[in-house]
């Protein structure tokens, strides 16, 4: 069977620029690859040629005869009034009962299906996007970076479905969970073109690693042949019985620096290393019955307390108010109610794609990083941080506007960590990033003496950052009290479930556990419930001792005092539930 797509000896170039060189694989049916590589390694721009969108300046893409393309397109293609179901039916052409089934994969049913494709919010749109390109029945289609715009329901949503999938397809992505889950082989592109290992990202990275290993312990041995023939020249140069034997060795030197091979180096970003700030034991945060929005409240009676040195993830799925909170924690957006107060005196800093759009084109990286970082930082402390994220000597002369997203991405995070900031609000810091800096950033913030408070669709560096969870949920944010991994593995296991079968509801064994299961999801939801309601009372109080502060009553001191232990139980009683 041919080949779905060969890609030969592709080059591509920007200016004087090299992007890469030499670059070829194939793909074949049933393949699923993930490709990675630095920022500015070409990725996307493979993807532009192999759809047309761009011309290679060398080398050939050819797609086989039964080739059937698919990308997830990024404009929105839908028409004024039209359903999401017609617009499945428009753009697919296939039976009412296939599209529902497809789109049921992606929770898109019921009402939802109804409803105006222009009314939808950001995260229904995307998984509806997602049913369109895929309805349409490519045996092979094109992801590029898909965790940058899928929220976390979503992404797992699409996980499932591609773990099924029997067609191809190539996945570019950052996200290593991502990978893990979906890949079964891996493509790594550089600038002397690719490597295509038959097997998973973490086999891939040991088996990149043993290599790179083989390779150093390689030119070593080079380098103490030299060494030996360098001495013996040396010794014996000014010896006329000698001299034809000390000019060979020379030569031999020569020839066995040819032989030496240039390593890559395995992660750029071995470590992140942030400014210390003062460590505090005291508030970071006090929010109180917070109303946010714009003409009208998307989340509505938010109560919540942040201690310096906590770092909480704000979780939910697309267009529910993540990124509107944190605009308002910013002093971005005016509350619609309610209030909230930071730490006196600390200092705060705002991280989101959009603050890449206020960099000055014509500044250069060096000057930008001086310029933000805090005077009492020294320019060794800065240099340290531009070399962290890969800014060499050279970049750090570039001006800002040559920058990849990628590079614009890390200097506004160096620029932001440089600043010596107290308190962090970073909305989707990791995207754009590779995931040797996700991670790298993620045990850097974890060591963070302030407080912070993010979003992020990155699983693994949510997992590495996140101390507590506040979560977003049909307009109301709640405390969650449980851990990210567990968080993640109970919503995989909502949107993985299948429904029962009434065959399956009948037999009495299995309605014996069906029924257990619920009752266990009320307790849990009774508590969840219960532990909110205290701990609202409990900021109320804390809020009562701050504008009061010498009215510290008994009666006040014994509530708080029973408030503790009430917590204290209603937490223990939820351990218990979900363990």
């Amino acid at each position: 069977m041919p080949a779905l797509l060969q890609v030969s000896n592709l080059e591509k170039y920007y200016g004087p620029q090299k992007i890469f060189d030499g670059l070829t694989f194939s793909v074949n049916t049933g393949q699923k690859i993930g490709i990675i590589g630095r920022n500015g390694a070409g990725k996307s721009t493979l993807f532009k040629i192999i759809l047309g969108q761009e011309t290679a300046d060398n080398g050939t893409v050819m797609l086989g005869p039964e080739a059937h393309l698919g990308y997830l397109r990024q404009e929105e293609d839908w028409r004024a009034d039209e359903s999401a179901l017609d617009y499945l039916l428009r753009v697919s052409g296939q039976e009412e009962w296939t599209v529902k089934k497809l789109a049921s994969a992606f929770e898109l049913k019921g009402d939802v299906l109804n409803r105006p494709a222009l009314n939808l919010s950001g995260g229904w749109r995307m998984r509806l996007k997602l049913s369109g390109m895929l309805l349409q029945r490519p045996n092979l289609f094109l992801l590029d970076e898909p965790t940058n715009y899928l929220d976390l329901n979503t992404l797992i949503l699409l996980e499932n479905y591609l773990k099924s999938y029997k067609g191809s397809f190539l996945i570019i992505s950052h996200d290593r969970e991502f990978l893990k889950k979906t890949c079964e082989e891996t493509l790594e592109i550089n600038a002397g073109g690719c490597y295509h290992y038959p097997g998973p990202l973490e086999e891939y990275l040991a088996f990149k690693e043993l290599r790179q290993l083989g390779l150093i312990k390689a030119n070593e041995g080079l380098q103490r042949q030299q060494e030996h023939l360098r001495e013996f020249a040396e010794r014996f140069r000014a010896k006329a019985s000698k001299a034809k034997q000390a000019q060979a060795a020379l030569r031999k030197i020569e020839k066995l620096e040819a032989k030496r091979i240039t390593i890559e180096h395995q992660a750029g970003i071995t470590r992140i290393v942030i400014p210390p700030v003062v460590k505090r034991k005291s508030m970071a945060l006090k929010v109180k019955n917070l109303t946010v929005g714009y003409d009208k409240p998307l989340v509505s009676q938010i109560v919540f307390e942040m201690l310096f040195g906590e770092r909480l993830v704000v979780l939910g799925q697309n267009g529910q108010g993540k990124t509107t909170l944190l605009k308002t924690l910013a002093d971005l957006l005016p509350p619609l109610a309610g209030s909230f107060h930071w730490f006196s005196g600390g200092k705060i800093a705002y991280h989101a794609q959009e603050s890449m759009e206020v960099l000055k084109g014509d500044e250069q990286v060096g000057i930008y990083l001086r310029r933000q970082a805090s005077p009492d930082v020294k320019t060794e402390a800065v240099l340290k941080m531009a070399s962290d994220l890969l800014f060499n000597d050279r970049d750090l002369k570039k001006t800002i506007g040559v920058l990849s997203g990628g590079e614009k991405s890390r200097l506004l995070l160096g620029g932001i960590l440089l600043s010596k900031p107290d308190i962090l609000i970073l909305d989707e810091p990791t995207s754009h990033l590779d995931f040797e800096t996700v991670e790298a950033l993620g045990v850097a913030l974890s060591k963070f003496a302030g407080a912070i408070i993010f979003t992020s669709h990155d699983r693994t560096f949510t997992n590495l950052l996140s101390t507590g969870m506040i979560q977003i949920e049909k307009g109301l944010a709640r405390r969650r009290f449980q851990d990210y991994e567990d968080y993640i593995a109970e919503l995989e296991l909502t949107l993985g479930a299948k429904p029962e079968s009434s065959e399956e509801k009948t037999d009495s064994n299995g309605r014996q556990i069906y029924l257990e299961q619920k009752a266990k999801q009320k307790n849990l939801a009774q508590l969840e419930k219960e532990l909110a309601r205290l701990n609202q009372q409990h900021a109320e109080l804390m809020f009562y001792f701050t504008d009061h502060p010498t009215n510290y009553t008994v009666d006040k001191v014994r509530q708080l005092d029973a408030l503790n232990a009430a917590i204290k139980e209603a937490e223990e009683r939820w351990l218990n539930q979900v363990n």
